[in-house]
């Protein structure tokens, strides 16, 4: 009889253990590889849904564009972009955010996104300018590995998940009239003082308390 050890299957040969190896070093998909998949059809209803004016320039990406580096003279635009909030023109809040921070519209995640505009809104109803030092006080911009911009904050607690699948091949460019930065950069973080209290927000807002947001 041969020794029992000898038949035993090799931990690295295992079905089992080759699918979780498989799913260790399968790597997501990155902007710079997928290919869009917007058409003329879809700026059609972009147009209608999310009010885009007459006069904006849209361009549909060729098979061989890629949404960090749009054509000179364009962003790129993802269309979680929109649900979460952006409009065209940019309000000049997220401009001057995108602006000091030295990185581009596409950048910003679904939950970066939306808590900016969401903020803006909420400034703007109370009649109050959202400056990038409020919003520094308020959280803070992070990049990931691959350059994507999220929003982390202690003090707010919102969750923000855009339930979508395939956004990020669901990308078209437009024409950069607002002097932004048009290709993927390094973030260059806000400053970052102590997170604004709830006195501070009272009074930015100019609001009796806090119930009065709900």
């Amino acid at each position: 009889m041969g020794d029992p050890a000898s038949s035993k299957i090799p931990l690295e040969d295992r079905p089992a253990q080759r699918s979780e190896v498989s799913k260790r070093t399968q790597k997501a998909p990155k902007a710079d590889d997928v290919i869009s998949t917007v058409t003329e059809d879809s700026f059609i209803s972009f147009r209608k849904k999310f009010h885009f004016p007459n006069d904006l320039v849209m361009k549909v990406p060729a098979r061989t564009d890629r949404a960090c580096f749009p054509p000179p003279g364009y962003v790129t635009v993802f269309k979680f972009s929109l649900r979460a909030g952006l409009r065209f023109p940019p309000s000049s809040e997220l401009i001057d955010i995108l602006t000091i921070c030295g990185v581009c519209l596409s950048q910003f995640s679904y939950r970066a996104m939306s808590i900016v505009m969401g903020l803006i809104v909420l400034f703007r109803d109370r009649g109050v300018v959202l400056s990038s030092e409020c919003l520094s006080r308020m959280g803070r911009l992070f990049s990931d590995a691959q350059g994507r911009i999220s929003f982390r904050s202690k003090w707010l607690d919102i969750r923000t998940r855009d339930p979508s699948k395939g956004w990020i091949s669901n990308f078209f460019y437009v024409q950069n009239d607002w002097g932004l930065q048009e290709k993927w950069r390094k973030l260059k973080e806000l400053s970052v003082p102590l997170h604004i209290g709830a006195e501070d927000l009272l009074r930015i807002l100019k609001l009796p308390d806090l119930d009065a947001l709900h």
